[in-house]
């Protein structure tokens, strides 16, 4: 099976080919606004010389407006044009699949994404698992809650959600997950053919509305 995963939801933009079971190959690239001109590029790289797509998946969101439109706008050509099923994956759900196993086995993650308004959105992954626990909330940093068991963040937000679980004296892991991963959602994706989890499509997830601003102020 071939799967072509594209991210975009964060600072990053990233594109993998995930073949067999691994990722063959992978590109990326840093910054906040980079998808629309940097991901088109890399998924023609990926894919030249590629004749068979299965699927292909990418990251829906949470993150943000313009660069969750412009990865799954890519996502939804490339694979009408090759004939693939197209699978959505959560932010979440990538930041957790980029885990050792080890550590999703004995903890919960937190997959925290900052909204840039003072506030993130949410997303918790059940242990030993890549299944979301409940959909995104988005919260003020002094509304997380409790945590049932021991928790390991990840997500942009991360070294502010495990500052405030520490000092609350919760048992929280600091991980370095904390942009998504084309490679990562690759795994999700193929999970949900396989059918270990479930379908997902690839309307957008935004944790808010995206903010508007009227001509004139």
């Amino acid at each position: 099976m071939r799967i072509l995963a594209i991210d975009g939801s964060l600072a990053r933009a990233s594109v993998a080919l995930w073949a067999d079971g691994v990722v063959r190959e992978s590109l990326a690239l840093a910054g906040d606004r980079v998808q629309p001109t940097g991901l088109p590029p890399m998924a023609q790289r990926i894919l030249a010389g590629v004749s068979a797509l299965d699927a292909v998946a990418v990251v829906v969101g949470p993150g943000s407006f313009t660069g969750l439109r412009s990865a799954i706008a890519l996502a939804e050509g490339i694979a009408l044009g090759r004939g693939a099923r197209l699978v959505g994956v959560t932010t979440g759900e990538a930041l957790a699949a980029a885990l050792p196993e080890a550590i999703r086995a004995e903890r919960e993650v937190w997959a925290a994404v900052d909204t840039k308004r003072g506030r993130l959105a949410l997303e918790r992954i059940a242990p030993r698992s890549l299944a979301a626990i409940a959909p995104p909330v988005v919260l003020a940093e002094g509304e997380l809650p409790w945590p049932a068991g021991p928790v390991a963040a990840a997500g942009d937000a991360a070294p502010l959600v495990a500052a405030r679980l520490q000092a609350r004296g919760a048992d929280v892991m600091l991980t370095d997950s904390r942009l998504p991963d084309a490679g990562a959602a690759a795994l999700v994706a193929a999970q949900r053919l396989a059918g270990t989890l479930p379908m997902r499509g690839a309307a957008p997830l935004y944790a808010e509305p995206p903010a508007v601003r009227r001509p004139g102020g």
